[in-house]
């Protein structure tokens, strides 16, 4: 049985933490972002999916104010884009797909360094420090070297780093790419805890089981327009293939399905049946009322339902790499 841990969705009556309209980039011929909208409510997991090249980093870095838009605007924690620069700088973090620590200073040095550069008094910012470093759990490797740091301690220090200033939204590009899966899964935690605590984060991820764990809302961009937004189950409403598999061990009651039960597909060696379905609780229950009426039990009930990764193929085209692949499509209900 599979079972999804995502965010619980959270709703609030706030100004949204980020509103973009009609926001265009292009490198010379070369369109990256071709008037994309965007508005992600405020104390949620806003996730960004699309192939490399799709302008993923494009979008944050315009939204983080690294570069300016050619075209459209936006505002940012209540505050414009283009004539509030300083105003959304202060009420941001973001952490880029690179990592920005400093391996020749320790984890605490590269702490107070962060803390100095947000003007936070001396005793504040070993305050804070302090606190952010055993938050995540960073303590011991405090005073050593931040070179000596495994990948997914590295990640942590990162994050930790853009919390010294309080920022309200949170930008995570592609935050775990390159960690193993148990720090992916640490990093999830970290993230699900900081949006409990009221914070929003704006997501660019290739990971799609990660977007699914994680997003309240999902936007797709592909070919520098975005492609499809919803919820995880809405985007996987868009693409056909749901079904739901019965198996028997009785012939006679597989018969008697097959004659109940409207176009199916037939697995005669195997006893089974597959009858098409969005998956929702409604068509369950019709199955099995039909089944009931018919005096019929199956021996096994399974779920399929599209997942993210169908969900990306349809919609861009492109391969999803293989570590994005769910290791099952079916729920046994």
């Amino acid at each position: 049985m599979t079972t999804t841990h995502r965010t619980p969705h959270r709703t609030t009556d706030q100004e949204p933490a980020i509103v973009a309209t009609g926001l265009r980039k292009a490198y010379g011929d070369k369109t990256v972002l071709d008037g994309i909208d965007l508005q992600v409510p405020a104390g949620t997991v806003f996730s960004l999916l699309g192939p490399n090249g799709a302008g993923k980093t494009t979008a944050v870095n315009i939204l983080t104010t690294l570069i300016s838009a050619d075209a459209g605007g936006a505002r940012i924690a209540g505050h414009d884009l283009a004539a509030e620069a300083q105003k959304v700088r202060a009420a941001i973090g973001l952490t880029g797909q690179f990592s920005a620590v400093d391996g020749l200073i320790t984890g605490e040095e590269n702490m107070l360094l962060m803390a100095d550069l947000q003007h936070l008094s001396r005793g504040e910012g070993r305050r804070v420090t302090a606190e952010l470093l055993e938050r995540f759990d960073l303590t011991e490797a405090a005073k050593k070297p931040a070179a000596t740091y495994s990948g997914g301690m590295k990640r942590r220090l990162d994050i930790a780093m853009t919390l010294v200033g309080s920022p309200r939204i949170i930008f995570l590009d592609e935050p775990t790419t390159g960690l193993d899966p148990r720090s992916r899964h640490n990093m999830w935690q970290i993230i699900r805890e900081l949006v409990s605590g009221g914070t929003t984060v704006f997501l660019t991820t290739q990971y799609l089981e990660e977007a699914d764990q994680l997003a309240d809302r999902i936007a797709v961009l592909h070919g520098g327009r975005l492609v499809a937004e919803g919820t995880a189950d809405e985007l996987k409403r868009l693409v056909p293939g749901g079904h739901v598999r019965l198996r028997f061990s009785d012939p006679v009651a597989y018969e008697n399905a097959a004659t109940v039960l409207r176009e199916t597909t037939r697995d005669d060696d195997a006893l089974t049946l597959q009858v098409p379905s969005d998956g929702t609780q409604r068509e369950l229950r019709a199955i099995l009322d039909w089944l009931d009426s018919a005096g019929v039990e199956a021996d096994e009930l399974s779920v399929h339902t599209p997942d993210l990764d169908d969900v990306f193929f349809a919609l861009t085209g492109s391969t999803v790499p293989a570590q994005t692949a769910s290791p099952s499509k079916e729920t046994v209900r």
